[in-house]
């Protein structure tokens, strides 16, 4: 009898949406005329384009012209970061320690090149900064970008958007953030909320993998890193991917209608998993606040397992279940990231395993039940081994 296979690495990747794979299917038959030919081959494809362009803007509350496609969010955070330095005369950037390695990497690489002067906010051992500490350096006037995620994508913290874009505006500073983790999952409203920058990934909210965008506001003036054809109105060139941007509209346009659908089912299945895990593993804890429906994301948790395993991420696997050991980012990683070194003790690290859960609407409750089931015996079966190796 085949295994039973359970998908629970969403914060990684998740399924296509069968919607949205007809989609695709239809466009990739259909509009493969280049986008920017001046025939009508060309110019459906541009349209189609366009189309996706503008049911985004709309879900934004942008101008269509302000939503520029990329390959992913990690080019998303590279355009904007890399932009900002090289044209908006910033002199110091604003930052923590526990950011998505697109941006963490790009931060130390700039910092080389043009001697910024990064500073990083204090992180308490939740993951968690104070408001008032951004507030008293942003009162020195110097020019600075800020830039904050959203939803941390290996504890699930979430930010106050509006209260960190309107301090940043009340101080002149450019505000980007990392929206990849929460874009599909909350409507946003960038006309209410005064963020400068932001970034998205289609395949976190079941589009296709290899396409994304970046959210630029017209009156930032930054400019492209990348020339050529001058495609996406000069500040992305490259012929873009046609299907991956009409999956990616048709992803969006459907995590929006049925957003508080899914968000319903998905907090059910965290807090679930949060109670069966409690129940069935003592001393088992929550990295960050990914135990709080209230200040994390709700399709993640991160736990902090009391059992020393390099292999349980494997075990895992072999049981037809998928979860993530380390952060899926970093190609073949199960060692711990930067963000969880920040935050847990040398101890804590060297006797405990570290596991991100995280789930879409297309899981179900029995889902939980064999992965708490199977970490259960892993737990017992260490124990056991344990008591083994003392006698």
């Amino acid at each position: 009898m085949a295994t039973k296979k359970i998908y629970l690495d969403n914060a990684a990747s998740t399924p296509m949406d069968p919607r949205v794979i007809e989609t695709v299917w239809e466009s990739m038959k259909e509009n493969f005329g280049n986008p920017s030919a001046s025939h009508s081959f060309g110019q459906t494809s541009k349209s189609k384009i366009e189309i996706a362009r503008k049911i985004i803007a709309k879900e934004l509350n942008t101008l269509p012209s302000e939503i520029i496609f990329t390959s992913c969010g990690t080019e998303a955070n590279n355009l904007i970061l890399r932009s900002c330095i090289e044209n908006l005369d910033i002199q110091r950037i604003i930052t923590t320690k526990i950011e998505h390695k697109s941006v963490g990497e790009t931060i130390k690489y700039l910092k080389n090149k043009h001697d910024l002067d990064i500073v990083y906010l204090p992180v308490n051992n939740k993951g968690e900064w104070q408001l008032s500490d951004l507030e008293n350096l942003l009162q020195d006037g110097t020019p600075t970008l800020v830039t904050l995620m959203h939803a941390n994508n290996e504890i699930g913290n979430l930010i106050d958007l509006k209260s960190v874009a309107n301090l940043c505006k009340k101080y002149n500073a450019w505000f980007h953030s990392d929206t990849v983790q929460s874009m599909g999952h909350y409507s946003m409203n960038f006309s209410d909320v005064p963020i400068d920058f932001a970034s998205c990934s289609a395949h976190k909210f079941h589009g296709p993998q290899g396409i994304g965008f970046a959210y630029i506001r017209k009156s930032t003036g930054i400019k492209a890193i990348q020339t050529g054809g001058g495609q996406e109105r000069g500040m992305r060139s490259g012929t873009e991917n046609i299907a991956g941007i009409v999956g990616l509209g048709k992803a969006f346009q459907l995590a929006m209608i049925e957003l508080e659908e899914r968000k319903k089912i998905i907090e059910e299945l965290k807090l679930y998993a949060i109670t069966q895990l409690k129940k069935y593993i003592p001393n088992i804890k929550f990295n960050g606040n990914s135990d709080d429906l209230n200040q994390s994301i709700y399709t993640l948790i991160s736990i902090l397992l009391p059992v020393s395993n390099s292999m349980i991420g494997f075990q895992l696997d072999m049981k037809g279940i998928a979860v993530s050991q380390g952060s899926a980012c970093s190609s073949g990683a199960v060692s711990p990231s930067s963000t969880i070194q920040e935050l847990l003790t040398v101890e804590e690290l060297s006797s405990c395993s570290i596991l991100r859960i995280s789930f879409s609407h297309f899981n179900t409750k029995e889902d939980i039940e064999h992965l708490v089931m199977a970490l259960k015996n892993i737990y017992e079966q260490d124990k056991s081994n344990a008591r083994v190796h003392k006698s």
